[in-house]
């Protein structure tokens, strides 16, 4: 295990400025995951974690709603460097975040965590060649500040204190609880209870199966269908594995085994969309039947042109069939006392209504960005190999991929953004900007998903090119090789030292003659 050579002490009052080598926001799985990579690759390092809330976690710290879990298997979802063994792959969001404090804890990185700490903005002085950090501490909010000569925006993709919910007309006139699942009540008694919840994605197919333990009845009011998946809870292959395999050798097998199979997956929903539509419909008849199909589960669109909702043990199917839950797909005309008037003219009593109806996106973890005053917007920057940014030196972002677990393109972030420090010091530069040409490519969303919650939001995020090294593929074998061993140097990248250093460069021949 290696232990980080620098100590942090605690955060100082406000005027003083605290410098640190690597300042990272978020203290979630990619934030945890951050740290550890920092202290395994350039243990030299200085850092600190600035975490706006009071725990660490993040996605799995935030969301209390009962069942919440992984869309996607663990062994993928899981870190690079430490197996995940518990025997269910579809993990609950409790063991995941059990996972992600373990970590923290058995490699130090909890001690580097400032919680409560909001970051507001990030001006990068040239001169200097460090970033000067704002950041609100406490109930009190009051002002800290931080300088560091690297930032690493650790903290997701979706806004914390906002959630998307669509305006109900009417929604005033409802008698019973609205919900979000972000905001969910800790306290919420659903016994007995109708309930119904608003959405056909992974959290409201998550919900369904979950509440009919409790509830009279849960009905999943849906505008569209969204295509299903069900995957045993448990990958028989890795417990196998795990029997006879010391456990980082059975964990990277199965990992593997996991990456490759879903890239073929997604690759067949690129070549031979009808194929692939049929195949998934085919899973779903076999559990429900043809008319439930039409009805609920045959969606418009091709397969990945949205996620795909995965279901573990057929969770969804059985509540279904047990006659205690059930799904409705129409349009929404108003809220009513006691419940929701559809446009067929149907009415859906309710005392509880959930609205699984999205995640409001945050460009850059909202925080101000500007370079030598000037304020820069992410809209207007082009992602250089999806997390650094054209015209913003020493700055990067860990984001997962869309079509695959979350953390396999954080870990590979990381690796590269420890490969870049490296490079940096060994070669005496301070500063690193990609530049990107305007006309030379086109240029294209940031995220290629159809989905209401991503087309409400790359408005404002950053831009993709045409090719690399401004091409997301979304690919973690291509990717693993560009970042993994690819050269550090390119033409995109323009690496330098701080103007003083030059100076100094140039006066010292001079003083010699």
């Amino acid at each position: 295990m290696n232990t980080h050579v620098s100590s942090i002490e605690p955060t100082p009052a406000s005027g003083a400025a605290e410098h640190v080598d690597v300042l990272i926001i978020g203290a979630g799985i990619s934030g945890v995951g951050a740290a550890y990579h920092l202290q395994a690759n350039s243990p030299g390092k200085s850092f600190a974690i600035l975490e706006g809330r009071e725990s660490m976690g993040g996605t799995w710290d935030l969301f209390k709603y009962p069942g919440i879990r992984s869309d996607s298997d663990m062994y993928t979802l899981g870190y690079s460097f430490r197996p995940w063994t518990n025997p269910k792959a579809i993990a609950d969001g409790p063991s995941i975040l059990s996972y992600v404090k373990d970590t923290a804890r058995d490699h130090g990185i909890d001690k580097h965590i400032r919680y409560s700490h909001r970051v507001i903005s990030a001006d990068w002085s040239t001169p200097d060649a460090v970033w000067h950090i704002k950041a609100e501490r406490g109930p009190l909010k009051e002002p800290v500040n931080f300088t560091a000569n690297f930032v690493f925006m650790c903290g997701g993709y979706y806004n914390y204190d906002e959630a998307y919910t669509p305006e109900f007309e009417g929604r005033d006139d409802f008698k019973g609880q609205v919900i979000h699942p972000q905001f969910w009540p800790e306290d919420l008694d659903y016994t007995g209870k109708k309930v119904v919840v608003i959405g056909s994605g992974a959290t409201a197919m998550t919900l369904v199966p979950s509440m009919t333990d409790k509830a009279e009845h849960v009905t999943m009011l849906q505008r569209s269908p969204t295509y299903v998946v069900s995957r045993p809870g448990e990958d028989a292959v890795a417990n196998w594995l795990r029997k006879y395999l010391p456990a980082k050798l059975a964990y990277g097998i199965t990992r593997w085994k996991n990456v490759l199979f879903g890239m073929y997956f997604f690759r067949m929903c690129m070549k031979k969309p009808k194929q692939v539509k049929e195949y998934l419909l085919n899973m779903v008849r076999e559990e429900l039947g043809e008319e439930e199909v039409k009805k609920h589960f045959t969606p418009t669109y091709k397969p990945w042109d949205q996620r795909v909702c995965l279901v573990p043990d057929g969770d969804l199917y059985e509540s279904l069939k047990s006659g205690k839950a059930s799904v409705v797909t129409d349009h929404i005309d108003r809220f009513t006392d006691k419940g929701i008037k559809l446009k067929s003219g149907k009415e859906l009593d309710a005392d509880i209504i959930i609205t699984a109806t999205g995640l409001k996106l945050l460009a850059w973890n909202g925080l101000d960005v500007s370079v030598d005053g000037e304020a820069k917007q992410a809209s207007d920057t082009v992602a250089y190999k999806g997390f650094m940014y054209s015209g913003i030196p020493n700055l990067a972002s860990s984001f997962g991929y869309t079509n695959a677990s979350w953390t396999l393109k954080c870990d590979l972030t990381c690796e590269w953004v420890c490969r870049l420090l490296n490079h940096m010091d060994a070669n005496g530069y301070d500063q690193a900007t990609p530049r990107f040409v305007e006309g030379e490519m086109e240029i294209e969303p940031w995220l290629g998903l159809s989905s209401g919650y991503v087309q409400r939001a790359m408005e404002q995020f950053p831009k993709q090119g045409a090719k690399m090294p401004w091409k997301l593929h979304q690919n973690y074998a291509r990717d693993m090789v560009m970042l993994r061993f690819g050269k550090m140097e390119d033409e995109a990248m323009d690496f330098a030292k701080k103007p003083q250093a030059l100076s100094a460069q140039v006066k010292a021949p001079l003083a010699a003659e």
